[in-house]
């Protein structure tokens, strides 16, 4: 008899304690809603849908450890004990691997012992890593508190381009990334650097659905090559730093290898520059390395996510990718490259704390509750359990190879958090030109017929007709689902498969977009306005 690790079904590591009703919406009503909001994804009800799958990005369900954890929150002004609790989190998950020190059970076991709290929370000094603590936060803070993901981006590159430009106004400057995702992209953009996307050169290879359990190819690894060309042609002073995406979520989701990391590593120090993580899906990153990466199939979780964060500077992240609801942050090593390639006249992670405590509050809070942030600090731990994320992990996979079988061109193998459509394929042999936007065509088709909302993230959300011949290059013409945790089940993937599979095969009646209003607006897919155009 089979064990159950063997029977080739996830183990269940979750049921409900609490169920939400799904309204009954009829099509008439979405297609009027649709009409009102002007046709844009961002813009319609989510309280009108079936399923939403626009984002993962805190639409997840929170464990009841997270809900009991709220309510040790504290909403002082200046030092609340959820601060000290989740800096500590982030030095567990980050920095120490297998031997975490899991202070935060101080606080939600209602220790009463003021000096072991002082002793071993408020009061501890650390130095060294990506979170100083006690006074050296105060002298050289390397930790910025912050809402979610494209706060700490705004934060990390609107505090360096002043200091770029005061160095040279003349020169261009380029950020490499395996693949930039669109608010990083458009905070780069808008602080006059120019993003570059790295993708590897396998990402549209085909891949055999019944191997996605068997073996990976990494395809959201960084073209090495690609990376030495682009330093070697423009200079190693016009690179500020190299950012890696892991989960690479532009290029489909796709897992990001530990080899490719430390190569690209190794270029970074070997041209003295920064590197950084996009660490939003870090441990989807961690658990695809630990399956198929030789060497780590017996590693933790926790200890692949130390050595994968040992390689780089710093990180941005948006906490909201995991199992929390809000939150973001950005870290980098204390004194290590990025603090001295930036600390020119006066030290960067000043000026870094000066515009968080402007722009998002005090660094203590950074736009955030003291509820979010003690339920961020027990969330983080959740994120990393590995049962937790094989089951993530199996629903993905599920989702694609469901689409797979019915012919559908899904992106394989399948990533850690949203299965992806390729579009070009999708349409191939239709008359459905780049700049007609099929693939929000299809969004809308979708949630007008089936309550299902999905996110395009090609030519439209890339701006394809505003970007050079160079610049289109690297623009991919795919429509996201991205899965929540532990808000959706097979169930619902069955129905969000019937539907899709459903649209495929009337692919011809779906129609071509027009931008009505605001085609150049930056981030144009968060607010532009949208209009069908039906054939006859």
């Amino acid at each position: 008899m089979k064990s159950q690790n063997e029977l080739g079904v996830p183990i269940p590591v979750s049921k409900p304690l609490v169920v939400r009703t799904i309204k009954e919406v009829t099509k008439a009503q979405r297609e009027y809603a649709l009409e009102k909001t002007e046709y844009n994804m961002f813009s319609f009800p989510a309280d009108l849908l079936f399923l939403d799958f626009l984002s993962d990005s805190g639409a997840g369900t929170m464990t009841d450890l997270q809900w009991a954890t709220l309510f040790h929150g504290d909403e002082s002004y200046g030092r609340n004990k959820g601060y000290y609790v989740l800096l500590d989190a982030v030095r567990d998950i980050f920095e120490r691997g297998d031997h975490p020190k899991r202070v935060i059970n101080l606080i939600i076991s209602g220790e009463t012992d003021t000096k072991k709290l002082m002793d071993e929370l408020y009061l501890t000094s650390y130095e060294g890593g990506f979170v100083n603590g006690g006074v050296h936060q105060l002298s050289h803070p390397n930790t910025f508190i912050v809402p979610q993901g494209r706060c700490a981006e705004y934060l990390l590159f609107s505090t360096i381009a002043p200091i770029l430009r005061e160095k040279d106004p003349n020169k261009k400057y380029y950020i490499p990334n395996n693949g930039h995702f669109d608010t990083t992209e458009a905070n780069i953009a808008a602080n006059s650097i120019y993003p570059v996307n790295l993708f590897s050169t396998n990402l549209m290879d085909e891949f055999p659905f019944d191997q996605m359990d068997k073996r990976n190819p990494f395809k959201g690894n960084m073209d090495l090559n690609e990376l030495e060309k682009l330093i070697q042609e423009k200079g190693a002073d016009s690179i500020p730093l190299i950012y890696i995406t892991i989960t690479n979520n532009t290029a489909a989701g796709q897992p990001v290898s530990m080899n490719n990391i430390k190569k690209v590593q190794k270029i970074a120090k070997k041209y003295d520059l920064p590197l950084f993580f996009d660490a939003c899906r870090f441990a989807e990153n961690a658990i695809f390395i630990k399956e198929f990466e030789e060497g780590y199939q017996d590693h933790s979780i926790p200890s692949i996510v130390q050595e994968m964060f040992s390689y780089v500077d710093g990180f941005t992240i948006s906490f909201k990718k995991g199992l929390a609801n809000i939150g973001g942050g950005l870290f980098f090593k204390d004194r290590g490259i990025f603090h001295k390639k930036f600390s020119t006249k006066e030290d960067i992670g000043i000026l870094l704390k000066e515009k968080q405590i402007l722009t998002f509050g005090n660094d203590s809070y950074g736009g955030m509750s003291g509820r979010d942030i003690i339920a961020l600090a027990s969330s983080i731990y959740e994120t990393v359990d590995l049962n937790s994320l094989r089951r993530r992990i199996f629903l993905v996979r599920e989702f694609a190879r469901k689409l797979a079988e019915n012919a559908v061109p899904v992106i394989l193998p399948a990533g850690g958090h949203a299965v992806y459509l390729n579009m070009d394929k999708f349409f191939e042999g239709i008359d459905m030109k780049i700049d007609d936007f099929g693939g929000i065509g299809f969004t809308i088709e979708l949630l007008k017929h089936y309550g299902i909302r999905a996110c395009e993230l090609g030519p439209f959300a890339f701006e394809w007709d505003k970007k050079t011949p160079e610049q289109r290059k690297s623009i991919l013409n795919l429509v996201r689902f991205a899965i929540p945790w532990n808000a959706y089940n097979t169930s619902h993937i069955d129905y969000a498969v019937a539907a899709i599979t459903e649209l495929y095969n009337n692919r011809k009646k779906i129609p071509k977009v027009k931008i009505s209003r605001g085609a150049e607006l930056r981030l144009r897919h968060f607010q532009t306005g949208l209009q069908p155009v039906y054939g006859d």
